[in-house]
């Protein structure tokens, strides 16, 4: 039966017009490998450029003409020389991510073949972090009052049982098929009502999860943990903030931000899910042909599994590794391949499968 796939592509700024366009490239390969298997790619200029042009990083009815697409397939956001940081991203990803329900943001993080950590000696670590998405400390709630002197900032952090439940839960259901282990990270010790709530929410849940092993690590002690022993950790649950440190730290212990990639879910159908990379739009780069394709691919490979097409997305991730692990690296994790010729090689090696 042909599995048809509607995508909205958003190569966004800098980078992002490079490397989303060598994902799809790959991902046009899967679907002549794959008969039963086709994608229908759609680009939209959303981004900074745009803003300069619009005054607005995507039209009034932006969100309404990405709703009927099954997946969106996002590059980079970001040029703070051209647009203040908090009007690119809460005027087009956060907005994405909030108004599409997107309440699980899914990052893995792993040892990959070729690619040379910053640790001294790294273990086989395979990790995959689960954030909560939609609330927690990134909650627009708050305010500034007075002036000078006398200004004082106010962000509150708001974590209901549902969102922490739902984030907890869909950890302990994705560890249920991996190795079975949940880490829990807080800071229970310090933040005295929204951690202690959080920890409640996890101990309850791991009741219904009786096969697998439980952990809760404050975050500090988490983070020196994802350095000293990273191979420690399977499936790790975090609030919105502890999960964004964790995951770009993550990527950090790989190597690169470069080849790291997320994943945000919309678990209830009602709204398209988003693929991103964890990188952002590297201006510094941008336009040299240089950038990492990596972090792109392997988020079409979360996109993949996203779909149920989790044997199709594990060939993907080998050819990768095969490629990195056999020196096609760009110059951000060592080597001196361009843009084109990694991904060429990773599209020549799936045609061989």
């Amino acid at each position: 039966m042909m599995k048809k796939l509607k995508v909205a592509n958003i190569p966004g700024d800098g980078v992002g017009n490079e490397v989303v366009p060598a994902a799809n490239k790959v991902l046009k390969t899967i679907s002549d490998i794959h008969g039963g298997l086709t994608f229908d790619f759609t680009d939209f200029p959303y981004g900074c450029d745009y803003y300069l042009k619009h005054d607005a990083m995507m039209p009034a009815d932006g969100l309404d003409r990405l709703t009927d697409f099954d997946a969106i397939f996002l590059g980079a956001i970001g040029n703070k020389a051209l647009v203040p940081d908090h009007i690119s991203l809460w005027g087009l990803l956060i907005k994405i991510r909030r108004e599409f329900e997107q309440v699980i943001n899914l990052r893995p993080a792993k040892v990959m073949n070729g690619v040379k950590s910053p640790l001294a000696t790294p273990k086989d670590f395979d990790i995959t972090i689960v954030r909560e998405n939609s609330e927690g400390e990134y909650s627009s709630v708050g305010g500034r009052i007075f002036r000078d002197e006398d200004e004082i900032a106010i962000q509150n952090s708001i974590f209901s049982r549902k969102g922490s439940e739902r984030a907890i839960r869909f950890g302990f259901e994705l560890a249920s098929k991996r190795n079975k282990h949940v880490t829990s990270a807080t800071k229970s010790n310090g933040i005295v009502y929204s951690m202690p709530f959080w920890d409640e929410i996890f101990t309850g849940v791991a009741k219904d999860y009786k096969d697998i092993q439980i952990d809760s690590q404050h975050i500090d002690a988490l983070s020196a943990f994802f350095v000293t022993h990273p191979e420690k950790f399977d499936v790790i649950v975090a609030s919105n903030l502890f999960g964004d440190i964790l995951s770009d730290l993550g990527a950090a212990i790989m190597g690169s931000v470069g080849i790291a990639p997320s994943a945000n879910i919309n678990v209830n159908g009602k709204y398209p899910s988003m693929f991103e990379p964890v990188h952002g739009s590297a201006p510094d780069i941008a336009g040299k042909g240089i950038a990492n394709p990596i972090g792109q691919i392997w988020t079409a490979k979360m996109m993949l599994d996203h779909f149920g097409e989790e044997e199709i997305g594990r060939t993907l991730l080998e050819v990768i590794e095969d490629v990195t692990g056999d020196g096609f690296l760009t110059p951000d994790i060592g080597g001196k391949h361009a843009t084109d010729e990694v991904t060429d090689e990773i599209i020549a090696r799936l045609k061989k499968k």
